[in-house]
């Protein structure tokens, strides 16, 4: 929902539509219409109408004129309990009227009620102004009239009646332009029918952009939702693209980001995230995360590592040990060893389970730093609940016997091999160690 004003002295409304549409406004007092979707003031396109149509109606005579004036004299002043008394003064006179004063005072009326805020009286007297025939008419009132009254059940919900009076409006205008469909398309959405909203949405969108102009926000707005309920991931896909270029908004990228996802763009879905990670559209842990993921799984695992590295610092990824572990793991990728030890080290320090100093035992064992090695293998072995221990025991058996603590390696290797996994290697290393150990027995006699 969107609040929407009418200025210079005209009262606020709220529009309750997803989309924000102006309401056009009787001509008697100088107002500002609103602008969200362009539809110009009913009286302004029903004159630039009158240049074409012309109809021969009764004249307005002097003394309904003064009668009238002194109604627009308490509306400019914003005194509407006067101007309304003063047109029940000229309706007491009604007999004496001629149908086209009829029909002017109406209209005042009527727009006397919408500054009111009363909608149901102002739709009942602009209804009474077409009710004095085409005769007492110009093509001007009448066309105005007709898109003040749809426009107003628009603002009150009643879609099904705004639909009905904006096809009349249609039938009579000789200025259906973009915003006209954008209107009548919103109307339609509201009554649910999804295939006439789509069709007039796609005719406004088309209108502007053969002018050379840039549809409005949420004209493509709409149109997406609409194309995205039918499941036509390229068309939204394409709408998306025009809010990017034209709109550009984080939630537009993400929005993007995912319909490349459906479509399999991988190497375009990760340019949009990374463009809504720049605009500051990722916020939530999730959103930081998967962007982390992405550039991993695209062999950039530094930039991975550097988002969760910002998120944790700035509060928006959790410190868990699975987070640190996720940030670890970045690092490990990107070849970053001694970054990523004391982030594993600090998720295994939180961890319940004994598996994360278990790949810390490998990665200094790989580092040559076998007395560190040994330490993370026996935090280990403290904790349990480690999904390898066969390898834990061949990496502890190494490191031990790189330390020349034969008697240790030999257990554990002797250990590896109940694990028909790690069988083979564990003997292969039982037997090295076995003759290492001889060797040195027989320097030392």
């Amino acid at each position: 929902m969107k609040m929407t004003t009418v200025t210079k002295g005209l009262s606020k409304f709220v529009l309750r539509t997803s989309v924000a549409l102006p309401l056009v406004l009787a001509p008697a007092v100088s107002v500002t219409v609103l602008e969200a979707a362009g539809v110009s003031a009913s009286f302004a396109q029903a004159e630039a109408q009158s240049e074409q149509k012309t109809r021969k109606v009764p004249a307005m005579r002097e003394s309904a004129f003064k009668l009238l004036g002194k109604a627009q004299e308490a509306a400019e002043a914003q005194k509407w309990n006067e101007a309304l008394a003063a047109l029940r003064e000229m309706e007491a006179g009604k007999s004496k009227l001629n149908g086209y004063e009829t029909a002017q005072m109406y209209y005042f009326y009527g727009f006397v009620y919408y500054s009111m805020e009363k909608y149901p009286q102002a739709i009942t007297y602009y209804k009474k102004v077409l009710q004095q025939g085409q005769e007492n008419l110009p093509v001007a009132l009448e066309v105005g009239t007709l898109l003040t009254i749809a426009q107003l059940y628009f603002v009150t919900e009643d879609y099904k009646q705004a639909v009905n009076y904006l096809n009349k409006w249609f039938a009579v205008s000789d200025k259906i332009d973009a915003n006209s469909y954008a209107l009548r398309g919103q109307a339609y959405y509201q009554l649910g029918d999804n295939d006439k909203a789509l069709s007039d949405m796609n005719q406004a969108v088309s209108m502007y952009e053969k002018e050379g102009k840039v549809p409005k926000e949420s004209w493509f707005g709409l149109q997406r939702f609409l194309y995205y309920d039918k499941n036509d991931y390229k068309k939204v896909t394409n709408i998306l693209e025009k809010l990017v270029k034209h709109y550009p908004k984080g939630e537009y990228y993400k929005q993007l980001a995912g319909m490349y996802g459906e479509l399999k763009r991988e190497d375009d879905m990760l340019h949009m995230m990374e463009a809504a990670y720049i605009a500051g559209a990722l916020q939530k842990e999730k959103e930081l995360l998967n962007m982390a993921y992405l550039f991993m799984g695209a062999e950039v695992p530094y930039k991975g590592a550097k988002v969760i590295d910002k998120g944790i610092k700035e509060k928006k990824i959790a410190r868990t040990s699975k987070n640190l572990e996720t940030l670890a793991q970045a690092y490990q990728m990107a070849q970053e060893l001694q970054k990523s030890i004391p982030e594993l080290e600090a998720a295994a320090s939180m961890s319940d389970k004994g598996d994360l100093y278990s790949r810390l035992a490998g990665i200094y064992l790989d580092l040559d730093k076998n007395k560190q090695a040994v330490d993370m293998g026996a935090k280990a072995l403290k904790k349990g609940d480690i999904k390898r221990p066969d390898q834990l025991y061949i990496v502890l058996g190494m490191a031990n016997a790189n330390l020349k603590k034969y008697d240790d390696s030999l257990k554990y290797f002797k250990k590896a091999l109940d694990d028909k996994r790690s069988e083979k290697f564990a003997r292969q290393w039982i037997s090295f160690v076995e003759n290492e150990k001889k060797r040195e027995d027989q320097l030392a006699m």
